[in-house]
């Protein structure tokens, strides 16, 4: 869990970071939109047809700053959505004492190192949809890179540029949706634990009560505290072994009797 934390935070901190990045493209972006607007000044003879080169690549700028708003947007419901985890990871901290007894109930799974890899394989490949979503990330920024450049040199490739670069927010997307899925189903495990530590503790429940009820009619060998079932199940058998043990006898002594009746009556 605290591991599960330490990635959370990690996180939040590289999308700080991608946030100021943003923010400072969006500030180069509006230098090379003042830049551009001199050029066009500077150059009359191509005015009419630089302004409505001008204007179709302001519209690419201002749809590139909406979608710049929209990773904004998406940045903060990722932190609301990290912090609920994290609390609610907080809150099942009580868990892993249990994940011993737990597995010993548990049919899917025969030790506690099978648990342990299975978390960890979930959590490798979180890491593998974090680094895509980071690399799809890096590509985003190298797009908005060329981008700019393009529009400080009025290229004729803007639009290629930009088709590419939806294609990345498409990746990206999808990563950080895979992403989300995964933690959706660390949450089903974690729950499944709860599950079992309950069906745990109303075993543990019945197991002492009935040792109590069987100490009050047999002093046990030796005393066991109430948090040890295994030693309680012992003391249990051992009982039922040595009631078993008397009702053999109690048969043998009525046989004997009924035996003895029996001779009686044909001696007589």
């Amino acid at each position: 869990m605290q591991l599960v934390k330490e990635d959370f935070n990690i996180t939040v901190v590289n999308q700080r970071l991608r946030k100021q990045e943003l923010r400072a493209k969006e500030t180069e972006i509006k230098a090379n939109l003042l830049k551009f607007d001199q050029f066009l000044q500077e150059n009359e003879v191509k005015r009419v047809r630089a302004m409505k080169k001008a204007e179709r690549e302001r519209e690419l700028v201002r749809q590139k700053v909406l979608e710049l708003g929209a990773l904004q947007e998406e940045l903060h419901a990722l932190t609301q959505e990290r912090d609920r985890l994290a609390r609610e990871a907080d809150r099942n901290q009580i868990y892993p004492d249990y994940l011993l007894r737990v597995v010993r109930l548990c049919k899917q799974f025969d030790e506690p190192r099978q648990v342990m890899s299975r978390f960890a394989t979930l959590v490798q490949t979180r890491e593998d949809l974090l680094r895509s979503a980071k690399e799809g990330e890096a590509s985003v920024n190298t797009a908005l890179a060329q981008l700019a450049q393009y529009i400080e040199q009025g290229g004729d490739k803007i639009i290629h540029y930009s088709n590419q670069l939806a294609l990345l927010q498409t990746e990206l997307d999808t990563a950080t949706s895979q992403a989300m899925l995964w933690e959706s189903r660390w949450v089903h495990i974690s729950n499944t634990a709860a599950k079992k530590t309950l069906l745990l503790g109303t075993i543990k429940m019945a197991t002492l009560n009935l040792y109590m009820s069987l100490s009050g009619k047999e002093k046990p060998q030796k005393d066991i505290s109430p948090e040890d079932t295994l030693a309680q199940l012992s003391e249990i058998e051992r009982f039922l072994l040595n009631l078993t043990s008397i009702m053999d006898e109690v048969h043998k002594i009525d046989h004997k009797e009924q035996v003895h009746k029996m001779d009686h009556k044909e001696q007589r």
